[in-house]
Parts: C-alpha cells; structure tokens; sequence
C-alpha cells in the first residue's frame, strides 16, 4: 500500500480522490528555455510526500537539483545547467560544466584526475596514447530517453524513467549505459540500476564514480559525516583533523579529500550519510560494496562553493595511473557488462543512525 500523510492508502481509495494521480504525484518532461541551459530537457518527479527531484536527460540522466518539503538537498554549482554542446572535456575543464546536483556519474573509462596514458587496446596506429580530463566524458553526453511515467503493481505505485547513454569513438572506447531510475509514490528516495556494456570490439578500460552532492541546509555547521568506517585516510594536501564534523563556509577553504573502509551490513550494502540532527535534515546513500569497493570524500567548505560529496567508486583517488600501476584499472571485453546500484534519499528520523552514531566524528 502507499503510505501518504501518515495514512496508508489502496491504489482504489488513492484514485478515486483524484482526477488524475499527477494531482499527487508523477513524471513531467520538460525542457529549459533560456541561457546556456537552453534546450536542455529535465524530467521533474514529484512523489507526493515532498520529495522532488530532477532528472537532467541530457546531461548524462544524472540527478540533478532535489528537495524534501521545499528545502534542497543537493548543492547546485555557481555554474549550474549548462548543455552538454558546452561540455569541456580536456584538462580541469570539467569544472566549467560541473552543475553538482544530487548524482553527478563519472566515467565511463576514466574517473578522477587525468592524464596521459596507454590506449595502444584499440589497435589504431595513430592512437597509441589518449590524454584524459577530470572525470572522463560522460556527464556532457545526452541520453536517448526511452520510457517515463508511473506504474502500478497491486496497491504500489513506483514512478520511473529509464535511458541510454552512449559514450563512443571510431578506435576507441565503446560503452553504453543503460539507467532506470525509480522512487516510489510516497517515498523520499530515488534509486539508480546502471548497466555498462561494452559494444566494441576490443577490450576497453572501464572506471566509474559517483559524485552526490551535499548541500546548504543539509551541510553547516552543525553537520556530520556518518559512515560505517574508521577515521579515514586523508588523500589531498589540506586537511583537518576532526574533518567529520562539518563547519561553517570560509571564503579560503582549500579542498580536502579523504578515502574511507567501508563495512557494509550483513546484505552487502554501505550506508552512508551527510546527518545535520539540528536541522532535522540529512542525506544518506546506499550502494553494494562489491560493485564500488572504494569510497571518497570531497570536503570542499568554501563560500558558494560550500559542498560535501559522497563518491563510491571501483577505483581510489589517486585515479587512471595509479590504478593502472596497482594493476586495478578494470577493462571490459567485448560484451562484458558491469552492474551498479545506488539509491539515495531524505534523512528526517535519526533513530536508524544511532548505532552509527559513535563513528561520525573522528576518534569517538
């Protein structure tokens, strides 16, 4: 049954109170209309209980801006919605385009720093090195959207969309991820189930990250991170010894970043979580740790740019080279395919994350 406004309703009792269920809740495609978001097509969910979100069909079909009961979870960058025909993929271009959002995905063969590297794979004698950017090519890309709307099965009712993106070249890589993206009428959470396969004909290097983005009202400075992990190893110049416990912005903030162990539970899933307990307001995510066994935080407390991602990953920070000198820079053969699942959503009962309590601040 749907649980709405404390009461739990029968599909039947649900529609006979309503012309249509987008009187609720439900999927709209829409499309932006000015300034360099212009032809940008979005898809807003509504699920009735206050969380809304979108979904930025050409930028990758990731999440973009969300919010419970009117107030953002997500960080939305200085530079905002841009189009994909903006996309700067060379060097720390990335930035240029970064909009955050709720889920921004990095890949689709290479994640995190860049950097000139071997590609001599894909047997083409003019293309023995490829020279890859920040965070690889695919949030500029635009999906082919193949289905939206709302679906019933008995008295449960799941608001979905689903896509492909493609990221291609003639000698070279050729990845297509399929995405279905689901968050259930009445619910505060939106779920991701990502399938990357490889449709060429070589072997091709494979690597993924994603970057949720915490923002103001979740994040200040009475904020906290919240993982199932010991105190974690810090992997940037700058760092600050109590770094779970969130501050207030500084205009001279100089971006930290940390790697965390995470436990999962007995099922196979880390839940991890941005908690502000004064605010009544937090942001959790859930993943398999056999899917993405490596997690990075990037604690970047700067004015405006005042946000804390939550990034499970296949590889560490240090990224392309190191993992490829480790031996842990993963390829696809020809067919293969990988399959990730991340779900994430509102925090307003604190009671679950009790337990977890003792390991939001470093050293307690």
């Amino acid at each position: 049954m749907v649980e709405l406004w404390g009461r739990q309703w029968t599909r039947q009792q649900l529609l006979a109170r309503v012309g249509r269920l987008d009187q609720l809740a439900g999927v709209q495609l829409v499309q932006a209309a000015d300034g360099a978001e212009r032809g940008v097509r979005l898809l807003r969910f509504a699920t009735g209980a206050g969380f809304d979100f979108e979904v930025l069909v050409d930028r990758g079909f990731d999440i973009g801006r969300a919010s419970l009961g009117g107030r953002p979870l997500a960080w939305w960058s200085p530079v905002g919605l841009t189009g994909p025909w903006y996309h700067e993929p060379a060097g720390i271009g990335w930035f240029r385009g970064f909009p955050g959002g709720l889920v921004s995905t990095c890949g689709l063969d290479h994640t995190l720093l860049g950097g000139t590297d071997d590609s001599s794979v894909f047997n083409y004698p003019h293309r023995q090195t490829e020279t890859y950017g920040l965070h690889g090519r695919y949030t500029g890309l635009p999906a082919r959207l193949a289905a939206y709307g709302t679906r019933w099965d008995g008295d449960e009712c799941v608001l979905y969309a689903e896509a492909e993106v493609a990221q291609v070249a003639v000698f070279g890589e050729q990845l297509v991820l399929t995405r279905r993206i689901e968050a259930d009428l009445g619910g505060t959470a939106v779920r991701l189930a990502d399938t990357v396969t490889n449709t060429g004909p070589t072997a091709c290097p494979h690597m993924m990250l994603y970057h949720c983005n915490i923002g103001f009202p979740v994040l200040d400075d009475t904020a906290e991170l919240c993982y199932p992990a010991p105190p974690g190893s810090c992997v940037s110049e700058a760092r600050t010894e109590d770094y779970r416990a969130l501050a207030a912005p500084e205009p001279a903030f100089v971006e930290e970043c940390y790697e965390h162990d995470m436990t999962p539970g007995a099922d196979g899933y880390v839940r991890a979580a941005v908690l502000n307990r004064a605010a009544g307001l937090g942001v959790y995510q859930r993943y398999r740790r056999d899917q993405l066994p490596h997690h990075i935080t990037w604690r970047q407390l700067g004015s405006g740019t005042y946000v804390v991602a939550m990034e499970p990953s296949t590889n560490r920070d240090a990224g392309r080279l190191d993992a490829r000198e480790r031996g842990e820079l993963g390829f696809l053969e020809p067919g293969e395919q990988r399959h990730y699942e991340l779900e994430i959503g509102a925090v307003t009962e604190f009671s679950d994350w009790a337990a977890a309590r003792p390991r939001c601040r470093r050293g307690s």
